[in-house]
């Protein structure tokens, strides 16, 4: 018993130590006290005011032609730039699962990260040498093809040229690594400034890739040395001398590769730079260490970094437009939710704030796909700065669709004044300036006109997913909320107002139901306000009081009577327009694989529309306590 004691009385010391000797580096750390809780898809996090999550891309196997063309439904690793005015975003692509060839990799483009063209290949599927064996493999290639995996995706020049990379592994059978550092290589193209691509080169192979074998192939591309143009040679050589750059590399190159400078079992690779010029290097598991000398040399191993919890799934960090830092991951040990830390000096992070706190059904099933927005990348330094100064990232969703999220800067989860957004009469463009929106391809969530007038309208004909805007408020015990709505039908669809506290917990929900019927959430059971008709305006009023844990409503200036709420809240900072119901799928103890396809996943349902002509709210007690 003595000697189990002393074993762990050293264990503890021996982790005081180590921790302490991490706190003690000068290394990025989260000292703020929010945590998420993994029960809820939001993780109970206070959303950062403003966020917008746009649906780029929804797959579709049964339907390509509402997928861009395209039947293939792992879709994830997505990678943003902005160059020429323009949003970049490529991401790689299987028929079903990951690492099941054949791969490609596709490309988006969009000039207000809103609306995307259809997905280009820009580096197509890749035909093996018949007969070829991987070493420690049984598997012989017969009309077999490469997979693809990186995880970097462009690469602006000093003299303006715009390269995007990919990676070509080799998958033999189940349970092979395309990352095992025998792949074929790293293929590159140029992208020119009127949207048309050069040819794909090689900028790197793998040493166990030799030239006999890529002559074999039709498949094969030359070397970017043998480019005429010098231009394009000058930027593949000055993104070969860049440390920072090659750190990206390291998963899929030689594991001694020479241009490496960190040859550690680190994965998916970000950084930023600090006021001093120093680097913070960022890896999955929020592993982190510094280097003084631009990524040739790193001060430490690289540790986990103290206070963050982050799993298998990527970190982003980078300087914001305010002169300020943040990071970008999923704070649990799952997928969900995507969330944004803050700090002022790039080291000390202070918060927590939720980005996405959604998770669609995933409609398709594969290998290793992953529930959650998940897999997070920014624009990385040098690659373009967008004109509006928000905080752009773009992530998978499950692996099968892809999003990007526009974060207001100076990042922040409150609003101090009292709101009055009548659409009509904002300025164009800031309508949904301090809105969080959810949009769907098929639920899109935007301002139209509609109704005769400039109006935030929701449609939603996604059979698995919903459109969602919400305002956050100034934190009250006793609010009044004032909205004006248009329903468009009334044997269809549903629209779902919810009041709820900063963590998302919702105390009342109003409904504009399918049944014709506008009513209210109380405790099991829907309790009915009244009948609603198509094309009708109803100017809603609600008054809410924490205290009595009652709420009064009244439609078109007439009294509903007090109704309940359905659970109580600490008090009200969120107000939520969603066309669905909560969505509670997956949770933390859903089997982590999804083997089988959903019914009709690749139909629509009709389309159901609600417009929204004016949001308002007023404090109903002048002390707030």
């Amino acid at each position: 018993m003595t000697k189990k004691l002393g074993q762990l009385f050293l264990q503890t010391v021996l982790l005081f130590c180590l921790t302490h000797y991490a706190y003690t580096q000068d290394t990025v750390h989260y000292v703020g006290q929010t945590l998420s809780n993994v029960d809820y898809h939001h993780g109970q996090l206070s959303p950062a005011v403003g966020v917008h999550n746009i649906q780029v891309f929804r797959a579709n196997r049964e339907n390509p032609d509402l997928a861009g063309g395209t039947n293939w439904t792992y879709n994830h690793a997505p990678m943003l730039a902005y160059w020429n005015n323009t949003f970049y975003l490529q991401y790689l692509s299987n028929p079903v699962g990951e690492h099941v060839p054949p791969g490609q990799t596709l490309l988006l483009t969009s000039k207000d990260g809103y609306n995307w063209s259809k997905p280009t290949i820009i580096f197509p599927p890749y035909k093996l040498p018949d007969g070829l064996k991987k070493e420690g493999r049984p598997e012989v290639a017969n009309d077999l093809y490469a997979v693809m995996h990186q995880r970097m995706g462009f690469f602006v020049a000093k003299n303006k040229r715009l390269l995007t990379l990919a990676f070509y592994g080799i998958v033999m059978g189940p349970k092979d690594d395309p990352n095992d550092g025998n792949g074929i290589g790293r293929v590159v193209r140029e992208i020119y400034p009127d949207g048309k691509f050069g040819p794909i080169y090689f900028i790197r192979n793998n040493s166990s890739w030799n030239k006999r074998n890529t002559d074999r192939t039709k498949s094969t591309y030359p070397f970017y040395t043998s480019s005429k143009d010098k231009g394009f040679v000058e930027a593949c050589d000055e993104l070969l001398g860049n440390p920072l750059m090659m750190q990206q590399w390291i998963e899929e190159a030689d594991r001694n590769d020479p241009l490496i400078s960190l040859r550690k079992d680190v994965k998916a690779f970000s950084y930023y730079h600090l006021p001093d010029n120093r680097v913070v290097g960022l890896w999955k598991h929020a592993l982190t260490t510094i280097s003084k000398d631009e990524g040739k040399t790193w001060l430490y191993n690289p540790l986990r970094a103290p206070g963050f919890v982050n799993s298998n799934a990527k970190i982003w960090g980078q300087k914001t437009s305010d002169g300020q830092y943040a990071t970008v991951y999923n704070p649990s040990e799952f997928r969900w939710p995507l969330a944004v830390s803050t700090s002022k000096d790039g080291l000390a992070y202070t918060n927590l704030l939720l980005v996405n706190g959604e998770i669609t059904s995933m409609r398709y099933g594969g290998a290793y796909k992953s529930y959650g927005p998940q897999y997070v990348r920014g624009i990385e330094e040098g690659n373009g700065t967008p004109p509006d100064g928000n905080l752009w990232v773009t992530y998978s969703m499950n692996k099968e669709d892809i999003w990007v999220s526009s974060i207001p800067v100076p990042i922040t989860d409150e609003v101090k004044n009292q709101v009055n957004d009548v659409f009509a009469q904002l300025p164009a463009g800031e309508e949904l300036k301090y809105w969080n929106i959810y949009s769907p391809l098929q639920a899109t969530a935007k301002i139209e006109t509609a109704a005769g007038t400039k109006a935030l309208v929701l449609r939603d004909k996604d059979k698995f997913d919903y459109a969602k805007a919400e305002r956050v408020i100034p934190d009250a015990k006793k609010v009044a909320v004032e909205f004006t709505i248009v329903p468009q039908q009334v044997n269809k669809g549903v629209l779902q107002i919810e009041f709820q506290d900063a963590k998302g917990n919702a105390a009342v929900r109003l409904m504009f139901d399918s049944d014709s019927l506008f009513k209210a959430k109380v405790g099991y059971r829907d309790s009915g306000i009244q009948k609603y008709e198509a094309g009708k305006q109803y100017e809603v009023r609600i008054e809410l009081d924490r205290d009595k844990r009652m709420f009064t409503t009244f439609v078109n200036g007439q009294s509903k009577g007090a109704k309940l709420f359905f659970a109580p809240v600490a008090s009200f900072r969120r107000v939520v327009f969603r066309t669905g119901g909560v969505r509670r799928f997956p949770d933390a103890d859903t089997p982590t694989d999804q083997s089988y396809d959903l019914p009709k996943a690749g139909e629509q349902d009709e389309e159901a529309v609600f417009v929204i002509k004016s949001f308002k709210t007023s404090s109903l007690s002048k002390f707030q306590e």
